[in-house]
């Protein structure tokens, strides 16, 4: 027998609750991408070069790309698709064939109300791809990620978009012209004459959006009312505040192989070239393999060395993450050092100003377990990560209204509602800087060390709002940085201009 070799990271459990019904059926056809090591060891830094060059100097070995599809046909799986930009060789077969490529037993599992494909243990190769391959994903098909949406039954007060963003002094010399906003989603579905109708009435002519599919996933409104609500705020939000950027929404199946390749899509699109990625979806760190995440990081880091920013929700369970085990955790690929982390905020006005903000009760936030801390959070205040943890990240980085009873007025499948969560504050965030960057003739890109760097309290009024009130559970907000609101929520104008040059 060929000496086999463990996938770093790979090691999965069953989903808590989960009763095993028996093996998972040998004929059924599914599909798995790999994702392969760079052919450069040290990364690219931050906004330095054009997508083209990234895939040519820091995409996947075309000699490693040969060795997986040997590897395939050895095993009488097909090759559906191999991208050296995007890192990733995405299979083909039946899971009798996947047991035995992958060294598995696949599963049919229930948990609850989910029903998916399982496995736990590891994942191994043959030992001539040790090094070369950094994920498997897609064996197992469990739902990897929630919609951080929230719908208000009975809001105490809700805005528009361009309310929101005047009360956040927006800058009003832009609209996005010149730029693309992508948005990942993992559900749901878009509404054309449901997101023309909503602008309509808000007195903005609505751009066309357009829709990718990823991994045959599609858009498909009406079957899932909570994933349209998410889409959909998504989206709105988005074209009201930067009605002249282009959108662009990539959808893909909820499991960690669709995350990825959603993502790896996006960042690697030179067909549409998004330059502000917004991501409203996400799950606690504990629910990931260490492998997806690696993977998924790296993914959004490749976004930062082409000058462009992922705008990620930091999850509403509050400190800990809706996980029940006492702990306080943190929302991945929020968690990410290479995402703009977006926590959220409960917003009271009075006329047209800000007369108090809040840290929202929901807001997730924290210290990652996963992640060690950036230097670019090094005098932030972090609190220390758990005992024996490697981790560090604080979450979130900045932050924005959130809370649904201070929610958003959207129109999703013909009906107005009224939603929030931090699904809001990511495309909040991500249209803002769709604008700073039309204003500035750049693109901000990677914005975290420069955000950290901006002054901020005790300064007042400043480029930040620093939220000292509230809680999400174990964390207090308070003065500068903290694990509920990050350095705060924008002032757009004199963010632009801090971020401006010196």
């Amino acid at each position: 027998m060929t000496d086999r070799w463990v996938v770093p990271g790979s090691h999965r459990n069953q989903m808590p609750g989960t009763q095993v019904l028996g093996d998972a059926d040998p004929s059924e056809v599914t599909s798995v991408t790999l994702f392969l090591r760079s052919k450069r060891p040290e990364a690219p830094p931050p906004g330095a070069i054009s997508r083209q060059a990234l895939a040519d100097s820091y995409g996947a070995d075309g000699a490693d790309i040969e060795k997986v599809e040997a590897f395939a046909r050895a095993h009488g799986l097909s090759v559906v698709e191999s991208s050296a930009a995007r890192r990733s060789v995405i299979l083909r077969g039946r899971v009798g064939q996947m047991n035995e490529a992958f060294g598995v037993g696949l599963k049919q599992c229930q948990a609850g109300g989910i029903h998916y494909r399982g496995r736990e243990g590891s994942v191994s190769l043959p030992s001539d791809l040790s090094g070369i391959v950094e994920a498997v994903l897609g064996l197992d098909n469990r739902p990897q990620a929630t919609a951080l949406v929230r719908i208000a039954a009975q809001p105490a007060a809700s805005f528009t978009p361009p309310q929101i963003a005047q009360l956040y002094d927006f800058p009003t010399g832009a609209n996005g012209t010149g730029e693309c906003i992508g948005i990942v989603e993992l559900g749901g579905g878009f509404s054309q004459p449901d997101f023309t109708a909503y602008l309509g009435a808000l007195g903005i002519k609505a751009q066309t959006v357009t829709v990718v599919s990823v991994d045959g996933a599609s858009s498909t409104p009406g079957q899932d009312s909570n994933a349209d609500v998410e889409v959909m705020l998504d989206a709105e939000i988005a074209g009201a505040i930067a009605p002249a950027a282009s959108i662009v929404m990539y959808f893909a199946p909820n499991t960690d192989q669709g995350f990825l390749d959603a993502v790896t899509t996006a960042v690697h699109d030179q067909t549409y070239n998004p330059s502000v990625i917004s991501i409203s979806w996400g799950g606690p760190e504990s629910s990931w393999t260490q492998q997806a995440m690696n993977a998924l990081s790296q993914a959004i880091e490749a976004a930062s060395a082409i000058a462009v920013s992922v705008c990620v929700a930091s999850g509403d369970g509050g400190s800990s993450d809706g996980v029940n085990d006492g702990a306080s955790h943190v929302d991945f690929p929020a968690s990410s050092p290479y995402a703009l982390g977006c926590g959220g905020t409960t917003l009271t006005v009075s006329g047209k100003a800000i007369a108090s903000e809040t840290a929202w009760s929901d807001s997730g936030g924290g210290v990652s377990d996963v992640f060690a801390r950036p230097s670019w959070q090094s005098t932030a205040k972090v609190p220390s990560p758990p005992a024996g943890s490697s981790g560090g990240r604080g979450v979130p980085d900045v932050s924005a209204d959130a809370d649904p009873d201070s929610g958003y007025q959207i129109r999703v499948d013909g009906q107005n509602l009224v939603a929030g969560g931090t699904s809001a504050a990511a495309p909040l965030w991500a249209a803002l800087i769709a604008l700073m960057n039309q204003q500035l003739g750049r693109h901000l890109g990677f914005v975290n060390s420069n955000l950290y760097a901006v002054p901020g309290y005790p300064k007042d009024p400043g480029p930040l709002h620093d939220i000292t009130g509230g809680s999400n559970g174990a964390y207090d907000a308070g003065a500068g940085w903290d694990p509920c609101t990050g350095l705060g929520t924008p002032d757009g104008t004199r963010l632009t201009q801090a971020l401006g040059p010196s």
